[in-house]
């Protein structure tokens, strides 16, 4: 079959700023077996530029499908672009056959089946397994196609979940389907996404990773480390962001990495999210780290207080998350620290401590998000009745303020959130790191995340002042109830109650 891949453009902030693009790495991951399966696949990335409604159907048109697959990692946030250029497709091509995936139709395929009868087929859960069965079967019996939800009699419905997959070098990322030279991250290096790993063991209340993913998985150490480098060599790739959630959940094997990535020897930059606990973990290892090209690492570090994290089961503490950053910072790597706000029914007085611990830790660098419900978490039971403040899901990109703070009115939660980051992002010692580290690469990327900040700020308050805040329904009564049982993971990946 010709089967079109849709990257449809992303309107959050974190995708417009920094005017780089990074290639939808879900799709490729898809492609790669469907090409091998011997069909007919192309790619067409609707976020570079970003293209206009218009011109993404007139190619989808031009694409001559019989079966287009659309899918985004930033789900909630990109779905109602979804719904909108999936009904333009289909009055344009209506023997068309249009496939979603990602992690909001895996959780919503009931109602996106019943709103957008655009949308024939959903995907739900990892897609590399299921998508060559799925397109093998369309014409024919659906139902006995685990992983999927389709309508039966005009009804939505979804088969059994699909099994997790347990290799995950078994599927090869379609790298055909794009031109390198238009991905670029980091201030004009070439750039890719990539994953060691899949899931993750912990259980934070307001993450979904554990739901999607099942369990934590990852890929052989030493061809992970074969494939970065032959990008490097064959398409000059300097910089991988590893989307993973947790990369080092495994002292043993992350170790196999980096090690193989020494002996691999490319000057290929890494950049990724891990755990404070991990870093300290890993204390006498962190010189291998930077030898194998590390170079930032993101923490969460959720709240600032034992009793938050304790609430979130974040699992951490402040003590650890102070050492981390000083045990990266020792090693030439960067900490990025991000701080949530919106867990707590919180007060003035909340974030002038987030503020002064904060100040405490030294960050490198400190990124502001805002906590966002997910019907599929268990966060949002425990915030169900909040109000929502913002309506339209393209701005439930986590620097939006979605749900009220009762006790603090929106406003001024922003201005706690701006002020925290200037303070932090203004004191000499971070001036002087960003302008006079002793390190090139360091100081690059410390030059270009405050350019980033500056323009995300920006447009930050742009947003602020162009619309009007009001409370309005519960989260419940906006997002609906939850219609998935409450579910207990076995270790081969199904549900089961």
């Amino acid at each position: 079959m010709r089967i079109t891949l849709l990257h449809p453009p992303h309107t959050s902030i974190g995708s417009r700023v920094p005017r780089e693009n990074l290639p939808p790495y879900g799709l490729l991951c898809v492609g790669g077996p469907l090409i091998d399966a011997g069909h007919a696949v192309q790619l067409i990335n609707a976020d570079l530029g970003p293209m206009r409604p218009a011109q993404i159907v007139r190619e989808v048109r031009e694409s001559r499908p019989d079966v287009v697959m659309i899918g985004h990692s930033g789900s909630t946030s990109a779905h109602p672009t979804v719904m909108t250029l999936a009904r333009q497709i289909k009055q344009t091509l209506p023997d068309v056959m249009i496939i979603y995936g990602g992690v909001y139709p895996t959780y919503h395929w009931k109602e996106v089946l019943a709103e957008c009868p655009a949308i024939d087929v959903i995907v739900r859960g990892e897609g590399e397994a299921t998508t060559p069965k799925l397109i093998a079967a369309l014409g024919g019996d659906l139902s006995r196609i685990n992983g999927i939800a389709y309508r039966r009699d005009g009804q939505p419905h979804a088969t059994a979940p699909a099994p997790m997959i347990t290799d995950l070098d078994a599927y090869r990322i379609g790298w055909e389907l794009i031109d390198f030279k238009q991905h670029s991250y980091w201030g004009g290096k070439r750039a890719v996404i990539m994953q060691f790993s899949r899931g993750c063991p912990h259980l934070c209340t307001y993450c979904g990773q554990r739901g999607f993913w099942t369990r934590w998985r990852h890929r052989d150490p030493v061809r992970f480390a074969a494939e970065i480098a032959r990008l490097y060599r064959e398409h000059g790739v300097e910089m991988i962001n590893l989307a993973d959630e947790n990369p080092t959940t495994s002292p043993k094997a992350w170790r196999a990495f980096l090690e193989a990535m020494i002996t691999e020897d490319v000057p290929v930059q890494i950049i990724g999210s891990t755990r404070a606990d991990d870093i300290v973990r890993d204390a006498d290892i962190l010189h291998l780290y930077k030898a194998a090209g590390c170079l930032r690492f993101l923490m969460g570090l959720e709240g600032t207080d034992e009793a938050t994290l304790t609430k979130v089961k974040k699992g951490g503490t402040r003590a650890k998350d102070r050492l981390a950053i000083d045990l990266l910072r020792a090693h030439g790597i960067i900490g990025l620290c991000t701080f949530a706000v919106g867990f707590e029914e919180e007060t003035d007085r909340d974030y002038w401590r987030i503020l002064r611990h904060l100040l405490s830790y030294d960050p490198d660098q400190v990124m502001s998000v805002y906590a966002t419900p997910h019907r599929w978490t268990p966060f949002f039971q425990t915030v169900k009745n909040r109000r929502i403040i913002e309506t339209d899901q393209r701005n439930w990109d986590y620097k939006h303020q979605v749900m009220e703070v009762p006790q603090v009115p929106a406003w001024r939660v922003f201005l706690w959130v701006k002020c925290i980051e200037i303070c932090l992002q203004a004191r000499p010692k971070a001036l002087y790191r960003t302008y006079f580290h002793p390190d090139p690469d360091m100081r690059h990327a410390m030059q270009w995340y405050t350019r980033m900040g500056r323009r995300v700020v920006l447009r930050e308050v742009w947003h602020w002042l162009k619309r009007r805040q009001r409370a309005g329904v519960s989260v419940e009564a906006f997002l609906g109830s939850t219609t998935l049982p409450e579910k207990a993971l076995d270790q081969s990946g199904s549900m089961k109650r």
